[in-house]
């Protein structure tokens, strides 16, 4: 044995690498499936009923007079940009469940990306899980260990900062630059200007 760990159990998950999603991916056919199902039931389901209810909401604000219509179009343009707006918010009020449907899907790359995403997103690179001061700590150690050289590295050539209180930072008595003065201009029957 050569004294390191890096063995794996036989029974042990090797997790699958995460795979590319880019603007040159052909989607697979149950993919293309669920992409026109997400499309039909986004808008049937969210779009046109948001579309329809806030174009009316829109013209009984109009018809009481909260909103104005338009001199020579009238409501047209309210409800023009009122049925755009629902659309739109239909069709994002449906991403997470459209998301969900393809993170259901058996074998799909763009399932699996997703999948992987949330749980990247759950736990990010790079981050070490470092106890809080506050938590029970039998060892007194933190969860990763370093040498006490890489200590002592990092103690000489990364600057201490104190935090500096709000109220010592920013008070009354410093100076901001900004003045309360307004210059008074006054001007004569000819026009001219002058500072006082």
């Amino acid at each position: 044995m050569n004294g390191r760990a890096d063995f794996q159990e036989p029974n042990a998950e090797v997790p699958r690498p995460i795979p590319f999603i880019g603007a040159d991916y052909i989607p697979t056919e149950e993919e293309r499936r669920v992409f026109a199902e997400c499309n039909d039931e986004s808008f049937w389901f969210r779009s046109v009923p948001l579309a329809a209810t806030s174009m009316l909401i829109t013209q009984g604000l109009i018809s009481k007079g909260i909103l104005s219509s338009h001199p020579k179009y009238g409501s047209i343009p309210k409800l023009i940009f009122a049925c755009i707006m629902g659309y739109f918010a239909g069709k994002l009020s449906y991403v997470k469940t459209c998301q969900e449907k393809f993170k259901n899907l058996e074998n799909s790359p763009l399932g699996e990306a997703l999948r992987s995403g949330q749980a990247r997103r759950s736990s990010p690179p790079g981050h070490y899980s470092r106890k809080s001061k506050y938590d029970s700590n039998v060892s007194g150690q933190s969860s990763f260990v370093t040498s006490p050289a890489a200590d002592n590295i990092e103690r000489e050539t990364l600057p201490h900062y104190e935090p500096i209180p709000f109220s010592a930072s920013m008070n009354e008595s410093t100076p901001t630059g900004i003045t309360d003065h307004i210059a008074q201009v006054k001007v004569n029957k000819y026009g001219d200007t002058w500072d006082e």
